[in-house]
C-alpha cells in the first residue's frame, strides 16, 4: 500500500467525507461580517447526477501492476546479472505505486529457486555454475528486497499506518481466533471473487463481512474449501519439482498467492476487509492457472463441449463487466447498486445521505444517516452530518456531542458546536470550541473566520493577520481588514487593503469582487475624492472588457462630467444676494438645472398654469431683462433651449416676480455614479 493509499485509508474519499457547515469558498466580503456569521451555507452543489465516477484510485494498482510485470519478465529473460540490476530498479518503481509491487522481488527469488532446482541436483559442476550464476542474481535481487523494505519502514519513520475499528473491524477484535477465522475466510472470499465476481461494491468497510465468531459458521466451508485446493496445487509442484513438468502451475500458484500476502491481513495490519483493487496481480495467477487447467483438459476431455464451456465462461465474465461499468456511470448509479448488494454497509448508507444532501433531498437523506447510526452507532461523521440537518429540531448539539463522544478529535464537530453556541448568544461554549477546532487544525480558514466574529475589536488584527498567512491571494480576506480599518476611522488604510483586494479579484478573475469596488468608492466618496472613484469604475470596467459594461460606462463619464458643471453652476447661484443688481443681473431659471425625482416633477404640474398666466402678464418687462441677461451671463448651448418660448411656451421669466427674494439652492449630486454595474 502506498503512502497516498496509505492516507486515503486514513481519511475518506473527498465524496465521502462528511459535510462541514460551512460556505464552501465565500468568506462573506460581499455582505458585512455580522451578516455573513448569520448565513448558514452550505458546499457549492453541482449536477452530482452528471458527474461521472472514475476509479482513480485504482491507477495506483495497475501502475504497480505494470511494473511489477516488467521486473518478473526482466528477471528472467536472460540469464544476467544486469538484467537482475535493472528488474530490482522495475520492482522499486512498482513499490512506488504500490507496496505490493515490493513482492515482485520475492517472487523472482523464488521462481529462480525453483527454475535452478534440477540442475542443482545432478552434479557437482553444474551445481557450482549454479552456484555462479543464480546465485549472483538471487544474491542482487535479496539485497534489493532487503533495501526497498528498510526505506519504504524509513518513509514511514518507523511506525505502520494507525487504522481505526470502522475501517477494519477484525483487526481490531480481542479474541485471536476470532480474528485467524475470519482473516482466512476473507482470503477466501477474495478467492471466490476471481472465480465469480457477482457481489461486486466499492466500499466493503463498517460490517460489509461480519466476524466469523464461531467454528460452526457455515463460511468456514467457504474457507476450507479454499485452503484445501491451495494444499493440493501447492503438493503437486512439490512433487514435480525434480521434474517441472507443471511449470504453469507453479508460476500460477506463486502469482496467486504472493502479491496477495501483504494485503492479506495476516502479515501487517491494512486499513481494509475486502478490495477489490488488490486482487489486480493475483488475478493474473488465477488466469494462468485456467489456461492451464484448460490446456490439461484439452487432451482429455471432450473438446467440442471444452469450447463451449469456454466460450460460456468469458461471455459471462465480459456481460458482468458491462454490467459493472454502468454501475460505475454515476456517484448516484453507484451507491444505489452497491446498497443493493450489501444492505448492512453503514458507510455506503452515510455517502449515499451525502449525496441526497447535495440534492438537497434533506428528508432522505436524514433517513440514510439514522440507518447509518442504527448499523454503526459509534459513526461520528455521520452525528455530525446529520445534526446539521436537525438544526431546527434542536437535535443538533445532541448530535454534535456525540460525534465528539466518539471521536475527540472531529475538527467539524467541534466547529459546528462552536456556531451553534455562537447563534444561541453562548459566546464562551463558541470560543473554546472554535479555539479548539483550530488546535486541531491550525490551516482551517473558515474556524478563522468564525472565530473572527467572536473576537474584540482590539484581538481581530491577529485573526485577520493569521488569515493573510494562510490565503495570501484570497482578495475577500483584505477587505475584511480593510473592513476592520475603516470601523476604526483609518480610512487611508483600509483603502489600500480594498484596493488590493481589487487587484487580487481582478487577477482571479472573480466578479465578485465588486464588493472590494464598492468599498473603495464609497471610502473615496467620504474623502470627497470623486475623480479616483470614477477612475476605479473606469478600470474595473474596462478589465472586465464586455461590451455592455463599455456602453455603460460611457453614460456614467457623460452623467459625471455634466453632474459635475451642474454642481459648479449651482454653488455660483446659490450665493448670497446683497444688491438689487446682482438679483437683476439674471433671469436663468436654474431650478429647471436641479435633478428632481419624479414625484417633485408631478407636484411641480400644478403651479404650471399659475406660471402661464403671471408671463402674460409680465411679457413686455420680460423681453427688456432677457436682453440686459444675455450681455451679462453665457450659458451653454445645452441649455439654452430650456428658454426658447417655442419650445417651453413660456412668454416670461418666472424670476421677475422673484427678484426681491433671497433663494438658496442646495447642490444636489445622486449616489448612482458609484453604483457598480
Amino acid at each position: 500500500m502506498s503512502l497516498r493509499a496509505a492516507w486515503r485509508e486514513r481519511r475518506p474519499a473527498p465524496e465521502e467525507q462528511e459535510r462541514p457547515w460551512w460556505p464552501s469558498r465565500s468568506t462573506g466580503a460581499l455582505q458585512e461580517a455580522h451578516e455573513w456569521s448569520e448565513h448558514i451555507a452550505t458546499p457549492s452543489r453541482r449536477p452530482t447526477a452528471m458527474r461521472k465516477v472514475a476509479g482513480v484510485v485504482g491507477r495506483a494498482d495497475v501502475l504497480a501492476s505494470i511494473f511489477f510485470l516488467s521486473s518478473i519478465l526482466m528477471y528472467h529473460g536472460c540469464s544476467n546479472r544486469q538484467r537482475a540490476l535493472w528488474s530490482v530498479v522495475l520492482a522499486a518503481l512498482s513499490m512506488l505505486a504500490k507496496e505490493t509491487g515490493l513482492t515482485a522481488l520475492l517472487v523472482n527469488i523464488v521462481l529462480d529457486l525453483y527454475k535452478s532446482w534440477p540442475g542443482a541436483r545432478c552434479s557437482l559442476m553444474v551445481k557450482w555454475r549454479w552456484k555462479g550464476d543464480a546465485c549472483a542474481r538471487i544474491s542482487i535481487a535479496l539485497a534489493g528486497l532487503v533495501l526497498l523494505a528498510t526505506a519504504r519502514v524509513a518513509l514511514l519513520q518507523g511506525s505502520l499506518p494507525a487504522f481505526s475499528p470502522q475501517d477494519n473491524p477484525p483487526a481490531f477484535h480481542p479474541s485471536f481466533l476470532v480474528r485467524l477465522m475470519t482473516f482466512c475466510y476473507l482470503a477466501a472470499f477474495n478467492w471466490w471473487l476471481l472465480l465469480c465476481p457477482w457481489t461486486l461494491s466499492h466500499d466493503w468497510q463498517m460490517g460489509s463481512v461480519p466476524l466469523v465468531t464461531s467454528a460452526w459458521d457455515p463460511r468456514n466451508i467457504l474457507t476450507v474449501a479454499a485452503l484445501v485446493v491451495l494444499i493440493a496445487l501447492s503438493y503437486r509442484c512439490w512433487i514435480d519439482l525434480e521434474f517441472q513438468r507443471h511449470t504453469p502451475a507453479a508460476v500460477g500458484l506463486m502469482l496467486l498467492v504472493i502479491p496477495y500476502l501483504p494485503a492479506s491481513n495476516l502479515l501487517v495490519t491494512v486499513g481494509f476487509v475486502v478490495a477489490e483493487r488488490v486482487l489486480y496481480l493475483p488475478s493474473v495467477g488465477s488466469v494462468i492457472l485456467t489456461a492451464y487447467g484448460i490446456q490439461l483438459l484439452w487432451h482429455r476431455t471432450n473438446r467440442r463441449l471444452l469450447v463451449v464451456g469456454t466460450a460460456v465462461l468469458a461471455a459471462s465474465f465480459a456481460a458482468r463487466t458491462i454490467l459493472r461499468n454502468q454501475d460505475w456511470r454515476t456517484r448516484e448509479t453507484l451507491l444505489r447498486a452497491d446498497l443493493a448488494v450489501l444492505p448492512h454497509n453503514a458507510k455506503l448508507h452515510y455517502n449515499f445521505a451525502n449525496f441526497l444532501k447535495d440534492m438537497e433531498q434533506q428528508e432522505n437523506a436524514i433517513k440514510h444517516y439514522k440507518e447509518a447510526l442504527k448499523l454503526w452507532p459509534s459513526y461520528a461523521s455521520a452525528h455530525n452530518n446529520l445534526g446539521t440537518l436537525v438544526i431546527a429540531s434542536g437535535r443538533a448539539e445532541h448530535h454534535f456531542l456525540q460525534a465528539l463522544k466518539y471521536n475527540r478529535d472531529h475538527v467539524n464537530a467541534h466547529y459546528n458546536l462552536g456556531k451553534l453556541y455562537r447563534k444561541k448568544n453562548r459566546l464562551a461554549d463558541a470560543l473554546k470550541m472554535i479555539e479548539r477546532c483550530i488546535t486541531l487544525e491550525p490551516h482551517f480558514v473558515q474556524a478563522h473566520l468564525e472565530l473572527l466574529q467572536l473576537k474584540n475589536e482590539d484581538q481581530k488584527r491577529g485573526v485577520l493577520n493569521k488569515l493573510l498567512e494562510l490565503e495570501p491571494r484570497n482578495w475577500e480576506h483584505y477587505v475584511l481588514y480593510g473592513n476592520w480599518y475603516k470601523g476604526r476611522g483609518l480610512l487611508p488604510l483600509s483603502l489600500q487593503y480594498y484596493t488590493t483586494a481589487l487587484r487580487l479579484s481582478l487577477e482571479t478573475g472573480d466578479r465578485r469582487g465588486v464588493a472590494a469596488l464598492r468599498a473603495a468608492c464609497l471610502v473615496l466618496r467620504q474623502e470627497g475624492q470623486w475623480a479616483r472613484a470614477l477612475q476605479f469604475i473606469n478600470r474595473w470596467q474596462t478589465a472586465r472588457g464586455d461590451v455592455r459594461a463599455a456602453n455603460a460606462r460611457a453614460l456614467w463619464t457623460r452623467a459625471w462630467r455634466l453632474r459635475s458643471e451642474l454642481e459648479g453652476r449651482a454653488a455660483l447661484y446659490a450665493r448670497p444676494r446683497t444688491t438689487p443688481d446682482q438679483t437683476k443681473s439674471t433671469c436663468l431659471d436654474y431650478s429647471r438645472l436641479e435633478l428632481r425625482s419624479p414625484e417633485e416633477k408631478h407636484n411641480k404640474k400644478a403651479d404650471l398654469n399659475t406660471l402661464l398666466h403671471e408671463a402674460k402678464l409680465n411679457n413686455a418687462k420680460d423681453k427688456n431683462c432677457q436682453k440686459e441677461c444675455a450681455k451679462k451671463v453665457s450659458i451653454p448651448a445645452q441649455y439654452k433651449p430650456i428658454h426658447n418660448k417655442s419650445e417651453t411656451g413660456r412668454k416670461s421669466c418666472s424670476l421677475r416676480k422673484k427678484e426681491m427674494k433671497d433663494t438658496e439652492f442646495t447642490p444636489f449630486v445622486s449616489d448612482h455614479l458609484i453604483k457598480t454595474y
